[in-house]
């Protein structure tokens, strides 16, 4: 049994690790239909296991034999890697405020950026929700997570969807090649934010 097998059968193993689990970042393992029909440019297998609260899917790539690369697909069209097995991109989604928003405002891929946009969620976080770090801290060893550094985490993020070309892109049926994660907006986009 491979290391991401584990902790998916600990989250369906215990309805409070699977709520703390979504409250922290809005993994649902009952989720995990896209809804419409995806396949990789590699061929590779893909394996819905989550989703979250918009309509986006959590996706495993490959056959199952060793822990599995992890893509993202949001429900506007969006695709890429977020890991490179199920435990860097929890330790990611966990860790990271709004992940998605790092990359959504992200300069098209700029590093630097995301680090901006990623300082500005974590101030907005601290002020809705002050016990975040220690729900994060419960997660992450009830599930034997390492939580690294943001600029670590964001290094990570960054490095997996820079990944995603050429083996995980994603066509929908029709053909269409859904669009890379990293957004064009700077955090400047944001009026609460300047």
């Amino acid at each position: 049994m491979t290391r991401d097998e584990v902790i998916l059968d600990s989250i369906r193993g215990d309805s409070g690790l699977a709520e703390l689990l979504w409250s922290v970042c809005e993994f649902d393992l009952s989720r995990g239909d896209h809804g419409e029909p995806v396949r990789l440019s590699s061929g590779l297998a893909l394996e819905g296991v989550a989703g979250d609260f918009t309509g986006g899917t959590f996706f495993l790539c490959g056959d199952g034999s060793a822990d599995r690369p992890v893509l993202y697909a949001s429900s506007e069209g969006q695709a890429g890697l977020i890991g490179q097995s199920l435990t860097e991109a929890l330790e990611i989604m966990v860790r990271l405020p709004s992940w998605w928003d790092c990359l959504k405002f992200s300069g098209s891929g700029d590093l630097t950026v995301m680090r901006t946009t990623a300082d500005h969620l974590r101030h907005d976080e601290l002020e809705d929700q002050p016990g975040i770090d220690a729900r994060r801290a419960h997660l992450a060893a009830a599930l034997g997570l390492e939580l690294g550094s943001f600029s670590a985490l964001l290094t990570r993020l960054h490095a997996a969807v820079s990944a995603t070309t050429p083996d995980f892109v994603l066509t929908a049926e029709a053909g269409e090649e859904y669009e890379p994660l990293f957004g064009p907006w700077l955090p400047s986009r944001n009026p609460a934010w300047r």
